[in-house]
């Protein structure tokens, strides 16, 4: 009975002394950490003094060519990955390199303070086959490959992909889906430093022809093509059994 009570009174000593002894002093040295967990790390701090170089800045210049996240350096169509779409070379010509000039409709989707519509380059086949591959690769895994909000993430449980088929974003101007595409929006992450601002407007390129295929309606077919729209479609033959082997 003695024995647990000297030990309880122990215990109860370190405790106190381990809590309360040393509170109040000052020290130049590291704290003990059992489990410090990274919390203290060499880095730089913004407008911060860093000992590490020698005029005691943190911040330093870029190292010459460096690029801004979600731009790339011009390059010509043919220097395109083997087997991607070549970007076209309009594109190319756009201004891409740093900030500076990137306060435009082309960088930034705004005319002004309001959000623009249109592209800001010329609509061809080869945006439009840029765009396909582009959707296809970032987009369709969320959105599907028809923008219907069924990618294969929303078979495993993320239940907010919207569909890109809904009249609120068909009605959507085309610079507010840019500005989502570079900054996200609720769950979506941000894709601009993912995605280079070309491909961002090839992207809704090609998501307007998505948009149009699934919603079109008549009067979107040539008047000299609705007569076709009557017709049966036509059934390939099957062709008939062969003959049992003797």
């Amino acid at each position: 009975m003695l024995r647990g009570f000297l030990l309880i009174f122990l215990l109860t000593g370190v405790a106190i002394v381990a809590v309360f002894g040393l509170r109040g002093q000052k020290s130049t040295g590291a704290p003990i950490e059992v489990f410090p967990d990274m919390v203290r790390q060499p880095k730089v701090r913004a407008q911060a003094p860093l000992g590490f170089f020698a005029d005691g800045r943190g911040a330093r210049v870029p190292v010459p060519g460096t690029v801004p996240m979600g731009y790339e350096m011009p390059q010509a169509s043919s220097e395109a990955a083997p087997g991607a779409a070549p970007v076209p070379a309009e594109m190319n010509a756009q201004p891409r390199l740093g900030f500076s000039a990137g306060t435009d409709y082309y960088n930034t989707g705004k005319m002004g303070t309001n959000w623009g519509t249109g592209l800001p380059m010329t609509l061809t086949a080869e945006l439009m086959t840029r765009g396909r591959e582009r959707f296809n690769i970032t987009c369709a895994v969320c959105h599907g490959v028809t923008a219907a909000g069924d990618g294969i993430v929303k078979q495993y449980g993320l239940a907010t992909v919207v569909s890109l088929q809904d009249e609120r974003i068909r009605k959507m101007s085309d610079g507010e889906i840019f500005n989502t595409i570079t900054h996200g929006k609720n769950t979506m992450l941000p894709y601009g430093p993912n995605i280079t601002v070309t491909d961002r407007w090839a992207i809704i390129a090609y998501l307007r022809a998505l948009q149009r295929s699934q919603n079109a309606t008549e009067a979107d077919v040539p008047p000299e093509h609705r007569a076709e729209l009557d017709k049966p479609a036509e059934t390939k033959a099957e062709p008939p059994p062969e003959a049992p082997k003797k």
